[in-house]
């Protein structure tokens, strides 16, 4: 189990480090180009949308790291009360609702960034429903917990 733990840890890492190198460009070529108009500020909100979206997948990739460290190698790992891992089905539920939230930065980057030109509708009602299965499913693993 130590290799999944290494490279969870390793892969959560650099994510939020490269994704913060990607930040900062970003940030420095807005500067740079010192373009101000709406379009500009779309622009760079998509930028820290996506941003926000990459380190979520860090996060969560980091709490599963800790979360299989706790569960084979250490159960006494000090971690907040919202991260405590008792099961490989907490790590999923875990998993599942950051899934969740990264659907939803999606969207938000998509409706940021949309021209008009396309139906979002039909985005939207797919990530919608899929949102839908992944909260019907935590639900359920909630229930079997309790």
């Amino acid at each position: 189990m130590i290799i999944p733990i290494i490279g969870t840890f390793l892969g959560s890492m650099a994510l939020i480090v490269y994704e913060s190198f990607v930040l900062v460009a970003t940030f420095i070529e807005t500067i740079r180009s010192g373009a101000v108009s709406a379009k500009a500020v779309k622009i760079f909100a998509v930028g820290i949308v996506e941003a926000v979206d990459v380190f979520l997948i860090g996060i969560a990739v980091y709490i599963i790291s800790t979360g299989l460290y706790s569960l084979f190698i250490d159960d006494n790992l000090p971690v907040p009360k919202w991260m405590a891992v008792r099961s490989l089905e907490d790590l999923k539920g875990n998993l599942v609702s950051v899934v969740i939230a990264v659907l939803s930065v999606l969207f938000l980057r998509e409706v940021v960034a949309w021209d008009g030109s396309s139906n979002i509708a039909w985005f939207g009602t797919a990530l919608a429903l899929v949102v839908a299965a992944l909260t019907y499913f935590l639900m359920k693993n909630n229930s079997r917990r309790d």
